[in-house]
This record gives C-alpha cells, sequence and structure tokens, in this order.
C-alpha cells in the first residue's frame, strides 16, 4: 500500500518512499520529495504560470530517463494544464505547477522541471534572457565563470543586469529579466552576445555548438531563448550521480571560484542557503527588474 498523504486539500499517494534513487549518496525519494516541500516557496515562484516539461528518471539517474512535454497519462483533474502552440501541430497541452499539492504529485513521479523563458498567458513573449555556459573537458566551473564575468560586464553595458545560478550539472546559467519581447529578437540579441563573447576570449569562449570546436572552451547556448526550447527551472534536482541541485549563486561565488567543487550544492545545501540569502533570483520575478531588450 502507497501511504495516502493530504496536501492543501488533495489525497497524494506517494509512492516507494524508501526506494533509493541516488546510490552515490543513499539518497531515498522520500528524500527528494522532503526536499520538494522545503523548497516549496521558492521552487513554485519560479514554476508559477510556464508551462512544465519534465526529465522523467523514477528508476534514478542510472535507470532510463525520458523527456515529455504533453500532461502525463494520469495527471489529476485538479493539476492546472495550459494550451501551448506548437510548431507542427495543433496547441498541445502541458503541466502548470501552481500549488504544493501539484509540485509534490509532479515531485513524486520522479522529474526535472524544466521551463521556457514566458509565461502561460503570453507564448513566445520572453520575459528573460538565458545563456546556457557548457564547458567542453577540460574546461570547468572554473572557466565557465570567467566567461560569465565578461558576458555580466557586456550586459550592464547595455543596462541590463545579470544573475548566475549552477546548471546542477557541470556549467553555469546566466538570467536577466526582461520586459516581454518576442522569444526571436531575444534569441538574435542572446547569439550576438555569444558572438562577441567569442571576439572578445577566442581561446575560451564559443558560441557555435559544433562537438569538434567544443574541447577546453566554453560553449555559450543561447539556444534555448527560442520560444520552444527550455531551461532547468531554478532550485531543481537534476538527474546526475549525486542530488545535485540548480542554485542561485552570488557574483561574489563566481568571481571566486577556483575548482568546480565550489559551485556544486545539493539538496542538503539548499535550506541554509535559502536562510542566509534568500532567494537569489528574486530579482527574476519582480517585475519592477525587468528592462527592455536594447534595440539592434
Amino acid at each position: 500500500m502507497s501511504p495516502i498523504t493530504e496536501v492543501e486539500g488533495r489525497r497524494l499517494p506517494l509512492t516507494h518512499l524508501d526506494k533509493v534513487l541516488y546510490p552515490a549518496t543513499g539518497t531515498t525519494k522520500g528524500e527528494t520529495l522532503h526536499y520538494c516541500a522545503s523548497t516549496a516557496g521558492v521552487l513554485l515562484a519560479h514554476l508559477h504560470d510556464r508551462p512544465v516539461s519534465f526529465l522523467r528518471y523514477p528508476d534514478g539517474p542510472d535507470g532510463q530517463q525520458f523527456f515529455t512535454k504533453n500532461v502525463p497519462p494520469g495527471t489529476p483533474a485538479w493539476v492546472h494544464t495550459a494550451d501551448v502552440p506548437r510548431s507542427r501541430e495543433r496547441n498541445a497541452r502541458q503541466v502548470l505547477v501552481q500549488d504544493l499539492a501539484s509540485l509534490m504529485w509532479a515531485a513524486n513521479l520522479v522529474v526535472e522541471f524544466h521551463t521556457p523563458q514566458w509565461r502561460a498567458d503570453a507564448p513566445g513573449m520572453a520575459d528573460r534572457l538565458v545563456l546556457d555556459l557548457d564547458p567542453g573537458e577540460p574546461a570547468t566551473a572554473v572557466e565557465c565563470c570567467v566567461v560569465a564575468r565578461w558576458l555580466r560586464e557586456r550586459l550592464a553595458a547595455d543596462g541590463l543586469s545579470a544573475y548566475g545560478k549552477t546548471s546542477g550539472s557541470k556549467g553555469l546559467h546566466l538570467l536577466t529579466p526582461l520586459e516581454p519581447t518576442p522569444s526571436n529578437q531575444v534569441s538574435a540579441y542572446a547569439r550576438q552576445l555569444a558572438v562577441e563573447a567569442e571576439e572578445a576570449l577566442p581561446d575560451l569562449a564559443l558560441h557555435r555548438m559544433k562537438r569538434a570546436l567544443r574541447p577546453g572552451k566554453v560553449f555559450v547556448d543561447h539556444s534555448q531563448n527560442a520560444a520552444a526550447k527550455t531551461t532547468a527551472a531554478p532550485y531543481t534536482l537534476r538527474a546526475r550521480a549525486e542530488p545535485t541541485v540548480s542554485t542561485p549563486v552570488t557574483w561574489e561565488e563566481i568571481e571566486a571560484c577556483e575548482a568546480p567543487s565550489d559551485l556544486v550544492f545539493m539538496i542538503d545545501d539548499i535550506g541554509p542557503r535559502l536562510q542566509r540569502y534568500g532567494d537569489l533570483l528574486g530579482p527574476l520575478i519582480n517585475l519592477n527588474r525587468a528592462r527592455p531588450l536594447p534595440r539592434p
């Protein structure tokens, strides 16, 4: 029998709570659910009104993984969904994680949360820019931080503020709050930033995805600004060997990074960081911080 938990008046069966999802640390599914519940305030703030895509890994990161944008079979009727335009078909429907009950239902599926740069009520109108700094071995997060510092200054020259978070994998994400702007315009601007980063840091930064060019460099992935693309959400757990989290970081931490381990955070780290810093990505959901995209 699966235990039935009541969350905000919704009855939820929570399954296999003792199952070890992360063998490297012995972290159980119950512990991952506890993480989601204890960080629900910030998780929900960043998921709110954004159609969610799930990377599911029900048997842990070493088991089968599959990415889904559609509403999963068996989704409770009370979970909110939204129409989402797709390029080759009519509107599809995706989940909106709007409350604690929906968050715990989704967490019970064992998922990474991925979101677009726009909200459900304005598809394709981005309210943020994202640059995914992805290191090619032997480059690491240390090199990502060098590129991030250059990009921060470049964005500041256009009157834009940048905020960093770890990807929860090997890289770093930079995010900038924007006044709602068509995704294709944000994509073009982001690509130009990546090109300029490569010109300024030719031995380090790269704007093209070509694998042969990647070793030892940081790919400035601008593609996630496209309306159809998604990025790992702030505070989501990742399907990695250990229960790492996509974690907001300070610029002081980025500037001081001397080893990849300096920017690795796991579920037990997040509570203390929230107590110390609050939500470092709060400006992304503060409309007063949004700025217009520079004109070409």
